[in-house]
């Protein structure tokens, strides 16, 4: 390990501790690497059973690439993020389509079937898509569909509202991801959805203002419906203050979960398609929910108990 990131990983251990107090529980060091990751350590966290990561990607250059796409990572295989399971210690998961693949879920079809009942899916579609090939990918283990708007590759928003309320009938979400300008720009759009709705990355709410952007108002007025989830992911997207705290990142996490803990839930980002150089430490990154949210029962709620209720964990994949 590098000084530097033994030096990030003090530093974060301080925070920790003056943060979060007798939540955070030292671990023996099982040192393992996972590709795409910074760092070896465990986490300092405590991981609780059935704990779920609700982002990450697979990638493999098996796959067409959707020719409208920008990002197109290396490959970060099924093998490749077991070993990240292992490391994190996280036992639930869900793949999410990347926008390098645009409508075509093979990547994810597949990887659901290796992975097995421990993983949940989240597609790309358009229009175009029949109703018994959204039934196939319910069987599959889909459950909801991703509108991507910050990258090339992604579906046309006109199409956001007849999906949403088709696959809403199979008791799917939509998944959004849109900057923080663009949320605040259709928030009627947004209040008509008849699905449920997850924001990937904390709605990419752009730093310094944070809290104090418009978006901010929107995501929690959203939230009052009931309807909405957030993903308290991609810390690193948008912070401008960066590793190890975060800590601007971190204050809009906490003010999410001050607002809906019950509608919180937890993602990676693995393998961090953004990041072109240094990949973030996944150890840190987890470690970072004990600041966002220091109540361990919160934490449970967040980890296992609102995963199980927004992907159907525990239930048949076939509904």
């Amino acid at each position: 390990m590098t000084w530097d990131l033994m030096n990030r990983r003090t530093v974060l251990t301080g925070a920790l501790g003056l943060l979060a107090g007798a939540m955070v529980e030292p671990r023996a060091a099982s040192a393992q690497a996972a590709p795409w990751s910074s760092g070896v350590d465990r986490p300092r966290t405590a991981v609780p059973a059935l704990a779920t990561d609700c982002h990450h990607h697979i990638y493999e250059s098996r796959y067409p690439v959707d020719p409208r796409s920008a990002l197109r990572p290396a490959d970060a295989t099924v093998a490749d993020y077991r070993r990240l399971q292992q490391r994190i210690g996280v036992m639930r998961h869900v793949i999410v389509q990347p926008s390098t693949y645009g409508t075509n879920n093979l990547d994810v079809i597949e990887s659901l079937a290796a992975f097995g009942s421990e993983a949940r899916g989240i597609a790309v579609v358009d229009t175009s898509v029949t109703d018994s090939m959204l039934a196939d990918m319910d069987k599959a283990g889909i459950r909801g569909i991703r509108f991507i708007m910050s990258v090339p590759g992604g579906v046309p928003l006109e199409m956001l509202e007849p999906l949403s309320a088709r696959v809403n009938e199979l008791g799917w979400h939509v998944q959004i991801v849109m900057g923080g300008d663009d949320i605040v720009h259709h928030e009627a759009l947004l209040n008509r959805l008849a699905s449920p709705l997850v924001f990937d990355h904390m709605g990419q709410i752009p730093q310094p203002a944070g809290t104090s952007h418009p978006a901010f108002g929107v995501l929690s007025r959203l939230l009052e419906t009931g309807k909405t989830w957030v993903k308290l992911s991609g810390a690193y997207t948008f912070s401008k203050i960066g590793a190890p705290s975060y800590a601007d990142a971190t204050t809009l996490a906490q003010a999410f979960v001050r607002l809906a803990p019950e509608r919180m839930v937890w993602g990676s980002d693995w393998p961090h398609p953004t990041e072109k150089t240094t990949k973030p430490d996944d150890a840190l990154l987890f470690d970072l929910l004990a600041l966002w949210a220091p109540d361990e029962a919160i934490r449970q709620k967040i980890l296992v108990s609102n995963p199980e209720a927004l992907y159907g964990f525990g239930k048949t994949r076939s509904g």
